[in-house]
């Protein structure tokens, strides 16, 4: 969040989006500053998120983060509770459900993306979807290939991240 924050103040004409687990502590900042949250995987985060948007600001687009591969140490929501969390998320005024996200393990086969997209294709007229946020520089081509609207890309464009942290 910090390293966002720099960065959002140094470039003001971007549409800022935010991804990765979400802190209830941290909801107030994200709800103010960003125009997406692609990881929301939880009706609490969710409610934080619209009470937090200020009136001012169009609804926060979000993303329900969805764990395809079903391992433990990835965040996100089951598949099979992925529709109960879009009723409840439909209904808060502040926020505008746009779709899911998920970030498939490293080497996944084609069948982890249709999974993704058959759910997607699923909840897509009940509740509005348009964007499914699969797959980044490693994946794009097979992400794009099984119906990826939203592909994130900056490792290809910006190269390899650093550790910008220091021990203490």
């Amino acid at each position: 969040m910090q390293e966002a924050l720099e960065k959002m103040d140094a470039i003001v004409e971007a549409e800022w989006h935010l991804i990765g687990p979400l802190q209830s502590n941290k909801t107030r900042v994200a709800a103010e500053r960003f125009d997406w949250v692609q990881s929301i995987e939880s009706e609490k985060i969710a409610r934080r998120l619209s009470e937090q948007r200020p009136a001012g600001l169009a609804p926060l687009n979000v993303l329900i983060q969805v764990n395809v591969s079903g391992e433990a140490s990835k965040s996100g929501v089951d598949p099979a509770e992925v529709a109960a969390l879009c009723e409840s998320m439909s209904k808060l005024p502040r926020l505008r459900l746009r779709g899911l996200m998920a970030i498939p393990e490293p080497g996944a086969d084609a069948a982890r993306y249709r999974e993704l997209r058959a759910l997607f294709e699923q909840l897509k007229g009940r509740f509005g979807l348009d964007t499914l946020s699969v797959g980044m520089s490693d994946d794009m081509e097979l992400a794009i290939a099984e119906g990826a609207t939203l592909v994130r890309v900056g490792t290809a464009i910006f190269g390899q991240r650093q550790n910008i942290r220091t021990a203490a």
